[in-house]
């Protein structure tokens, strides 16, 4: 399976801007530029894109894992919170922090904690992003 997706960049770093396409038209031309990332100028940012991917694909992984030991979940919530620092004379993302609040039928707060230590492992942007990844996994009423 491969996915694709385009940015389109006009200018320079700081003054140019640009704009992200996904070939399932998600983003169709979403503007991002220096305001959208280092800024709160409407828009996205990589990092915002790469904190989506993780939350979703975290988050799913974690269905899965439940599934397959058993347990539906009501509802998983998953905020993932990405770290953009300073690197020499560039950046880069340092840290993604996931945080979850799940509803599952007949499960105890051990073995969610564990389900979900495991989910976090197998997922596939998890292993993908040289960062450190912290998990606060807790079930709600």
């Amino acid at each position: 399976m491969i996915r694709k997706a385009t940015a389109v960049w006009q200018g320079t770093g700081r003054a140019g801007n640009g704009n992200l396409s996904s070939e399932s038209g998600v983003l169709a031309e979403t503007p991002y530029s220096f305001k959208t990332r280092f800024e709160n100028e409407k828009g996205t940012n990589p990092e915002e894109l790469i904190a989506a991917a993780h939350a979703g694909c975290f988050t799913m992984s974690l269905a899965f894992v439940l599934q397959g030991a058993g347990f539906t979940p009501t509802e998983l919530r998953t905020e993932a919170a990405v770290t953009l620092e300073a690197d020499g004379n560039g950046f880069r993302i340092s840290r993604s922090a996931l945080t979850l609040r799940g509803k599952v039928p007949n499960l105890d707060d051990a073995a969610f904690v564990r389900l979900a230590g495991d989910a976090e492992k197998g997922c596939p942007v998890s292993k993908v992003l040289n960062a450190t990844i912290t998990l606060d996994a807790k079930l709600i009423q």
